[in-house]
Formats: C-alpha cells, sequence, structure tokens
C-alpha cells in the first residue's frame, strides 16, 4: 500500500538530472552569491536552502538537497521539505515521550489488572496520551498547511537553478 504526500509531514522527492552532480552543486554555489532571498548553504554534496532570519516563523520550511552522481553525465536529486532540524527534533522528542508515557500506564493499567485492582485512572491516562499524540500530529500537519506557500518559494526556487543549467 503506498502513501500519499497527504499523510507525510517531510516531503521527499527525486529528480534525475542530465548533467554532472559538480555542475549542478556549483549552480547553486554561484546562486547563492547572485540572489538573497534564500539561504544557500553547500556541504560536500547537500545543499541546505532556507529562509533568511527575519522571515522564518516557528513552523518555517526548508529544503535539503543531496545530489549524487551516477555517471559523468547525470546524477539524482533527492529532496526533502522539513521544519528547522531543531524544531523537528522537539517534535519527535515530544512524540516519543508521549510514546513512553503511554507504555508506562499499559504496563501499570496491566500489572492492577493482574492484581486485581481497579485500573481506570491508568486508561484514562493512556487514552490522554492517544488524544496528545494525536493533537500532535494534527498540530504538525498545520504547521506543514502553514507552510505551503513557502514549501512552493523553495521548491520554484530550486527549479529556477535547475532550469539555469539546462542547454
Amino acid at each position: 500500500m503506498e502513501l500519499s504526500n497527504d499523510i507525510v509531514l517531510r516531503p521527499r522527492f527525486k529528480i534525475e538530472l542530465k548533467e554532472d552532480n559538480e555542475s549542478v552543486l556549483e549552480a547553486f554555489e554561484l546562486e547563492k552569491k547572485l540572489q538573497s532571498d534564500f539561504i544557500v548553504n553547500r556541504i560536500d554534496d547537500h545543499v541546505f536552502i532556507k529562509f533568511p532570519k527575519h522571515k522564518q516563523h516557528f513552523w518555517s520550511p526548508q529544503l535539503h538537497l543531496e545530489i549524487n552522481e551516477i555517471d559523468n553525465k547525470s546524477s539524482l536529486l533527492h529532496g526533502l521539505f522539513g521544519p528547522n532540524p531543531t524544531v523537528w527534533t522537539l517534535f519527535m522528542f515530544l512524540h516519543f515521550m508521549v510514546a513512553g508515557v503511554f507504555i508506562a500506564f499499559s504496563i501499570w493499567a496491566y500489572t492492577n489488572w493482574t492484581l486485581e485492582k481497579n485500573f481506570g485512572i491508568q486508561i484514562t491516562l493512556m487514552l490522554l496520551m492517544v488524544i496528545i499524540w494525536i493533537g500532535l500530529y494534527f498540530g504538525g500537519r498545520i504547521g506543514k498547511s502553514s507552510s505551503k506557500k513557502e514549501m512552493q518559494d523553495l521548491n520554484n526556487f530550486m527549479n529556477r537553478v535547475l532550469n539555469k543549467k539546462k542547454p
């Protein structure tokens, strides 16, 4: 069963390019100097495109590109849209914390059930953890949807740089 990008919080894509990876990477390096709408950082085969600090908000996306060489005349671009890594780490930490607390309450509920004690509080707290997890998920979806225009701007910038490279 294949999932669509509608459910994915961090959309990914692949593009096969008809030029070597070094010339594509150099195109991003050159564009970095010619414009000021985006911050472009290059580390080895990776390019990170994000908005300047004054245009960023909590859910501001960034675009991470990895451009791998296939052969001398072609390369494969892997792209990943996502929030700032600090925001994503916090978001994942909260998910794991909720999951850990859910597991702890389920163990406590099972223990009380086997001892034939009341376990209603633990079940209630487990349901609360499920509600919090759903809230986190929808919070991420709202953050993603509020950043759609910015994601399109990042994508348009990437396509503009790639199209300048075409002969």
